[in-house]
């Protein structure tokens, strides 16, 4: 039976196709797509389609796509229905929390405000930690809001920190390590259990194989 998968746009996408062109599967029509969603592999019995994040999720909950490729970050922030099984190993960064150096956020006492994208992820964070946090949703430039005395701190994803070297932002803890997971229907693991299990095996060869790499 074929699968169909859901890929996240931009980085993970580009990464997730190099991981399956490694695999043998046949992914010539992602790489020159120009305005389609939807592409056919060459080699195995397997549809793609692209999506944004938080999208992917939610496709691959109501069964449309079978599986996908997505950000751990995503996942912490939206629903469950489905089975994480896989992690790729690819997009690797990290959800931290930052503020300006004079800001001592864990020892200040009385409400702080946190500005995020994330506001799951930061309320679960403070709410483990037993502080009184006020989270307010950003959507823009996180790094901006403590600058600009709206918040006390941020809670967001960090590459490199360069972004937040240049705005005079300090790294005060790690609240988790992010990178893509492959996301399973529940459904679609009972019906097509073994198709799915052939692609997390193809899948897993190259994790593997990356990691022997980088040891």
């Amino acid at each position: 039976m074929m699968l169909s998968m859901a890929l996240t746009k931009g980085r993970l996408e580009k990464n997730t196709v190099a991981m399956l062109d490694e695999c043998g599967y046949g992914t010539e029509a992602l790489k020159n797509k120009g305005r389609a969603l939807v592409f056919k592999d060459t080699k195995k019995d397997l549809e793609y389609f692209l999506v944004k994040a938080n999208d992917c999720i939610t496709y691959v909950e109501h069964g449309v796509a079978d599986v996908g490729v997505v950000g751990k970050d995503t996942l912490l922030e939206g629903g469950k229905d489905y089975y994480e099984l896989l992690d790729l190993e690819i997009g690797k960064c990290r959800f931290i929390v930052a503020s300006l150096p004079q800001n001592d956020l864990f020892n200040k006492t009385g409400q702080i405000k946190i500005g995020t994208k994330y506001p799951k992820v930061a309320r679960d964070y403070f709410l483990q930690r037993g502080m009184d946090v006020e989270i307010i949703k950003i959507d823009g430039s996180v790094e901006l809001s403590p600058l600009l005395g709206l918040c006390d701190g941020i809670v967001d994803i960090m590459e490199t920190g360069t972004t937040l070297r240049e705005n005079g932002l300090v790294v005060l803890d790690t609240v988790c390590p992010i990178s893509a997971r492959l996301i399973v229907n529940k459904a679609s693991f009972r019906l097509k259990r073994q198709e799915v299990l052939d692609l997390i095996a193809d899948l897993e060869s190259v994790v593997m194989k990356n990691a022997e790499t980088d040891q």
